[in-house]
Parts: C-alpha cells; structure tokens; sequence
C-alpha cells in the first residue's frame, strides 16, 4: 500500500513539473510585470488569451514570435514590447504554456 501511495505521490508531482517550471519561466522572464493568470493587468489573463485562440492552428508559433518581438491590436491599444531576454524555444515553451490556462 505504501508503494501505491509514493507512486501515485510521484506521478502527481510530475504532471505539475511542466506547469510549475512554466509558471516560473514566465516570472523569470518578466511576463508576469504585465500578466496575471486570471485578470487583466496591463496585458490580457493568460487565461483570456488561451480562450480566444483555443483550437486554432499555428498560434503557438504565432505567440511564440510575438513575445520575442512584441506586437499590438489583439487585445486592446496597448503594445506588447518585445522580450530580448527569451530564446526562440522560451518563448515555444511560454505560448505552449499560456495556451493551456484554464
């Protein structure tokens, strides 16, 4: 019964890894300056963006590309500057990640 339960301990563990490594390569790279995971900042919910582009095809390259570069207009007037500090599979990982908020 005890090797159930440390399994099941690990197994659970695990599946947070990804989500929790995520989280804090968003504070690491300064997203969460301007995003929350549930309300506006001055950015949009992390939880707003993954609603609007649910399903659609190529948005995490897309994403990806606009927290390197920065951009504007998908959520309001207010610009999204562009991230030097985050690599090209940084920012793969952060869309993946923002895509995925519930």
């Amino acid at each position: 019964m005890n090797k159930l339960i440390a399994l099941l301990a690990a197994l659970a563990a695990t599946a947070a890894a990804p989500a929790f490594a995520n989280d804090k390569l968003a504070q690491e790279k300064s997203c969460m300056a301007c995003h929350a995971m549930d309300k506006k900042l001055i950015g949009p919910a992390f939880k707003d963006v993954a609603a609007k582009y649910a399903g659609e095809k190529g948005i995490a390259d897309k994403l990806a590309e606009k927290i390197m570069k920065g951009g504007a207009g998908s959520f309001g007037p207010v610009a999204m500057p562009p991230n030097p500090q985050v690599s090209a599979e940084e920012a793969k990982t952060l869309a993946n990640w923002v895509l995925s908020v519930k």
